[in-house]
């Protein structure tokens, strides 16, 4: 084999372990990734949470909220526009991060509400009357309580579930579960297990859409 066969030969070989090196990587990657997503699942989501939209949709936004939040307040409408953007598409899972003082009892209302099939009518009450029974940033609970009493909940057993073991477990491993997800702000949201990059309704709205392209 003259010299430059045998170049060209070596050469060859370079380039085809880079080849394998570069499918090694990716499927490295590809596999963490996969892990990473399995993993978190556990604290994403939770069992008998609250939802929005079809159950089978392949696209779901977890969003960790504080009711008191003048943000979520605000994102709210934009999140269910995302669902009916996407028919049959996807869905929204709401967890509880009470940040501002006084709302871990107004989640309790919440979730409470949540076991009588009225989370949603209740939390849209307290965004469109956030002024009503939030002060400097503190939630007021017995302001929100009393404006709850306009729904028709059973009062005596949302007092009562308020403070069950079910309830109160609900709303801990919220908690618990935002503070391994780095919580640390209202709303923060998780589209199919993916943070978004950074803060804003174009931000999550893309994040759906690239979700939904994948799913689909």
């Amino acid at each position: 084999m003259n010299q430059k066969s045998l170049f060209l030969s070596v050469a060859g070989l370079i380039i085809l372990a880079s080849v394998m090196v570069v499918v090694i990587f990716k499927n490295y990657q590809s596999d963490q990734q996969g892990q990473s997503v399995n993993q978190s699942q556990g604290v994403l989501e939770r069992s008998g949470a609250a939802m929005k939209g079809p159950a089978d949709a392949k696209v779901t936004i977890v969003e960790f909220l504080d009711p008191a939040c003048g943000t979520c307040a605000e994102f709210y409408p934009f999140v269910k526009k995302l669902i009916d953007q996407y028919p049959g598409k996807v869905n929204v899972m709401i967890r509880y991060a009470p940040l501002h003082t006084g709302s871990d009892q107004v989640v309790k209302m919440l979730e409470a509400a949540h076991l009588q099939g009225k989370f949603f009518e209740a939390v849209e009450l307290l965004f469109n009357n956030q002024g009503r029974w939030v002060v400097n940033h503190t939630s007021q609970p017995m302001r929100a309580l009393a404006l709850l009493n306009s729904l028709d909940l059973d009062q005596d057993r949302l007092a009562t579930d308020m403070n069950s073991t079910e309830v109160i477990a609900a709303i801990q491993k919220d908690i618990q579960d935002g503070q391994t997800l780095n919580v640390r702000a209202t709303p923060e949201f998780f589209v199919n297990g993916k943070p978004m990059p950074s803060f804003g309704y174009e931000q999550l709205s893309q994040l759906v859409k690239d979700a939904v392209a994948d799913a689909y």
